[in-house]
């Protein structure tokens, strides 16, 4: 009997130990998933995709465009500020956001950020340790015509254990040179209703 009852809960634990394991199941891309209700991989395509159609079929970023003269404009993508109350990389949406515009063909795109600090370092590094008809000369970088920035923010509605979350982002063109707007626009098409399990005492 004794012998039994060790067997058992040594099956027991065993079967305790094998519910506890990682399961991974791998998802088609462009599969629909939204397990939390937060912001998600699906919500930064339809976001980027939106606003940069937006911006690019605008008359005054077209007449922006035609006004540099003799080459393609460059733009470079800037800071987007997270001021939800949810953490959001927004270094993804800036990724998309280029993407999106260099895939238009109507714009090109000069390194900002920490790229180009690790370009300039390594021309930088060049001048010393590159042989002369080698090394990448200095000052000849294209200055970019425009900067995209922009913001995301969230408006949440709650009642009990129901909340409805609405995404607002806003992405702005300057003219570097002018810091004049070029284009604003702004993205609500993301609102989520969220009804969570009530808490039991």
């Amino acid at each position: 009997m004794k012998k039994i009852f060790i067997t058992l809960n040594i099956l027991l634990l065993f079967m305790l130990f094998a519910s506890c394991g990682t399961s991974v199941n791998r998802i088609k891309p462009g599969t629909e998933t939204d397990l939390s209700g937060y912001w998600n991989a699906r919500d930064v395509r339809i976001v980027c995709e939106s606003l940069i159609n937006d911006c690019l079929s605008s008359a005054r970023v077209d007449q922006a465009i035609k006004a540099v003269s003799g080459r393609k404009p460059a733009v470079i993508v800037g800071r987007f500020r997270n001021e939800s109350d949810e953490h959001i990389d927004t270094a993804i949406i800036s990724s998309v956001m280029e993407n999106v515009i260099f895939n238009s063909g109507r714009l090109d795109f000069v390194s900002g950020g920490g790229t180009r600090d690790d370009v300039r370092a390594e021309r930088q590094d060049q001048q010393s340790n590159a042989s002369e008809n080698t090394a990448a000369a200095l000052g000849r970088e294209i200055g970019a015509d425009f900067i995209l920035t922009g913001s995301v923010k969230t408006i949440v509605d709650k009642d009990g254990n129901r909340s409805i979350r609405t995404y607002f982002v806003t992405a702005e063109l300057t003219n570097i040179e002018t810091n004049a707007r070029i284009w604003i626009g702004q993205n609500t098409d993301i609102a989520k209703d969220i009804t969570r399990p009530r808490n039991r005492l």
